[in-house]
């Protein structure tokens, strides 16, 4: 068995392209190698900014030799047919077997391929991997660019190793031919390396100042970025797409310190780290849980000063960004947020709902009838009304132009810095969260009344114009907007059943809106609260609560209250999980089958076959109500005396059916499982002991009806048909 090595040589890769490149990398090569037989075993694949290494070790020397078998035509079939598949298999008919299949003579091709050296399979697959690797961005190069089959790679590839055990593999591609040597470190080793085999080659690359393993250059910046902070007495703030993007921009990492002026401290943190870390991939630092003026640049070589020159030059291109970001910070503040706002009726939102001012404008009427109508708790109207006036207004900031990013959090330093109340600037720093599952959900009143008006008038007027996510495809935002109310309502224990959308989100006559909405909110609500319990059940499934129980809640209809409906799932989970919950699943469901079976169609449907039916079935009149309830319960009447498991069973419905209705309308919804749970023992009697098909079809009718009653006890709670088990 023998190990392989491939090195793919280019100008710089794009760090964030690197962890991609491996993935495809070695992706390709088994596919390669598998279909010419051969299985790869394990595979190790490198990457710096100039080569991509793939090392597969235990490779045989040659593949095993197969025999091919190909079905031909049946004997005696016309000669056109035979002349076609002997083409086909480029074989003589002389060549042919034949075998008797299904009780026909047939011909059959069989071919024996011998073994294959592995090193040409390895000279075929190294171009096919070159011409198919699917780099996100690519290019042509040098003279043969002008032709559209010309080879394409991240940047121009300018060098191949290939070396199976000790031996080259010769090949072509992309005009490079493979040899023995590579490159070292750009700057600390001129000339090129001999490689001579998998053995050896990190080995000699690290003696030039290239370390070729990702995961050790990521494992330096991390603790050297780490250990130069704690060496000045400060702490690291901790970045690990920041350590994965400086091990992508270097060969032979060397975290170091520098420091700025402190006087840009002035300028909220954030900005200061963002400018850091976007613009110049630098890690910053903090002291005493505020930011530093020190931040940790990493250096791609050993420098003979210790990095002084490298800090000193990093410094000065940092103390330009900054420059700038103080620049916006000050510009902006001379600037109220409800003048900033104005401008926001030169931004469209949408070209059917109008400009962001028209949405800001929407926003705040329904934030305040949130907070009015006692739907957020402890809301203040006046102030829900005025955080929502200025929740966008930063939009239009030099700042958030610059640094899209901050838009929200930085309206709230804005609104903290003239002075408004904490409570709307903190509601406009934090209404567009949660943004994901693992955003923190407000729950600050103000703030929440905000998160919601502008989530749930996103949600209406995107679907009342009947843009709805399709598939893959939500331009919008709008299932995240959703998933963000969800979670909003349930971290608040907020009861605002969604229907009730409709009255808050009404559009006043005459006003800019009104015209643009041709179907009506009304029309639209019920597409959108489907929507919310299709994502609901999305949610709830990667929360760890089963499907088909989100599902028996669901079919129940006419709920729309959240946080009573998640409350029965979970109550509803625990019981299924009981030993009494299963078995009284299985009572259920086998009442079920039976009634299905028989095509019981209640009492009335009973009476209806038995040419027996009450003229008075039909009458609708209130008034004779009570006298219809009292016929039919004559009917009903049992005309013999029930066995006792059937007796037993009545019982418990007499007492368990109310007490689980009365449960569920207290939304004590464990009272209404312990309820049904006094069921299990009687239903399981019932089956033991009774025969519901009796010859007799009184006593056939009646027990019956009485699953029936059973079934609908249950289906009170859930609608256990919908339970998998």
């Amino acid at each position: 068995m023998t190990d392989f090595l491939l090195e793919l040589r280019s100008e710089e890769i794009p760090a964030r392209m690197q962890a991609g490149a491996r993935a495809d990398l070695e992706k390709l090569f088994r596919k390669e190698l598998a279909a010419a037989g051969v299985q790869a075993g394990a595979i190790t694949v490198w990457s710096t900014p100039r080569r991509l290494a793939l090392i597969a070790r235990d490779l045989p020397q040659a593949t095993q030799p197969v025999q091919e078998e190909t079905k031909g035509p049946a004997l005696g079939a016309p000669a056109q047919a035979m002349d076609g598949f002997l083409r086909k298999v480029g074989l003589t008919q002389d060549q042919l077997e034949v075998r008797d299949l299904k009780g026909k003579q047939t011909y059959f091709a069989v071919i024996e391929k011998p073994g294959r050296a592995v090193a040409d399979v390895l000279a075929e697959a190294i171009p096919a991997i070159v011409r198919a690797f699917p780099w996100p961005k690519s290019m042509r190069w040098g003279t043969a660019s002008i032709s559209t089959e010309s080879p394409r790679w991240v940047r121009p590839l300018s060098g191949i190793v290939a070396i199976f055990g000790e031996d080259l593999v010769a090949c072509e591609a992309g005009g490079v031919q493979s040899g023995y040597a590579t490159l070292g470190h750009r700057f600390h080793h001129a000339g090129e390396i001999t490689i001579g085999g998998a053995h050896d080659y990190a080995d000699k690359l690290r003696a030039c100042h290239v370390i070729v393993d990702h995961e050790e250059r990521q494992a330096i910046v991390r603790d050297g970025a780490r250990a130069a902070a704690e060496a000045a007495g400060l702490t690291l703030v901790e970045d690990e797409g920041l350590v994965v993007e400086n091990a992508g921009l270097t060969e032979w990492p060397v975290p170091l310190l520098g420091r700025f002026d402190e006087a840009f401290l002035e300028v909220p943190p954030e900005v200061i780290q963002l400018t850091a870390r976007v613009n110049q991939k630098y890690f910053v630092c903090e002291a005493d849980g505020k930011l530093a003026n020190a931040f940790v640049c990493t250096a791609n070589i050993e420098a003979s000063d210790g990095g002084e020159a490298i800090v000193a030059g990093n410094r000065k291109v940092l103390a330009a960004r900054l420059s700038d970001a103080r620049f916006f910070w000050e510009t902006d503040r001379k600037t109220t947020l409800a003048d900033q706002a104005k401008k926001l009726e030169r931004i469209t939102f949408h070209e059917k709902l109008g400009t962001v001012a028209d949405k800001v404008a929407r926003v705040a009427k329904l934030a305040e009838w949130l907070a009015s109508e006692g739907i957020v708790p402890n809301c203040d109207p006046a102030l829900a009304r005025q955080a929502a006036e200025l929740c966008k207004a930063d939009l239009v900031t030099e700042m958030v132009g610059e640094f899209p990013e901050l838009q929200g959090l930085m309206g709230g330093y804005y609104a903290r810095a003239e002075g408004l109340p904490d409570a709307v600037a903190d509601a406009i720093r934090d209404h567009y969260k949660p943004v994901g599952q693992s955003d923190e959900v407000p729950t600050a009143p103000v703030t929440v009344a905000v998160s919601l008006a502008d989530k749930l008038d996103t949600l209406i007027r995107f679907f009342d114009i009947g843009h709805l996510p399709s598939g893959s495809k939500d331009p919008f935002a709008l299932r995240r907007a959703a998933l963000g109310v969800l979670s909003t309502l349930q971290m608040n224990g907020i009861r605002m059943p969604l229907n009730l959308l409709s009255v808050g989100a009404e559009v006043p006559a005459g006003t800019f809106a009104s015209g643009l909405y041709g179907r009506g909110i009304s029309a639209a609500l019920p597409e959108l609260l489907d929507f919310f319990a299709d994502r609901l059940k999305v949610q709830q499934r990667e929360a760890g609560v089963r499907h088909d129980l989100i599902d028996a809640v669901f079919a129940l209809g006419g709920e729309d209250d959240l946080v009573r409906l998640l409350a029965r799932v979970h109550a509803l989970q625990a019981f299924i999980g009981t030993e009494d919950g299963k078995n009284l699943l299985a009572g259920y469901k086998r009442a079920a089958n039976i009634l299905k079976k028989e095509d019981w169609r209640g009492v009335q449907g009973e009476i209806s076959q038995t040419g027996e039916e009450d003229p008075l079935a039909m009458v609708d009149d209130p008034d004779l109500a009570p006298v219809i309830a009292a016929k039919m319960a004559e009917r009903q009447a049992l005309s013999y005396t029930p066995e006792p498991a059937e007796q037993s069973l009545m019982d418990a419905l007499a007492t368990a059916a109310p007490k689980a209705e009365q449960a569920v309308g207290a939304e004590d919804f464990a009272g209404a499982m312990a309820a049904l749970a006094s069921l299990r023992a009687p239903i399981d009697a019932f089956f033991d002991d009774v025969t519901v098909n009796d010859a007799d079809p009184a006593k056939r009718q009646a027990r019956l009806g009485l699953l029936d009653q059973f079934r609908a006890a249950v289906q009170n709670v859930a609608d256990f048909s919908r339970i998998e088990g």
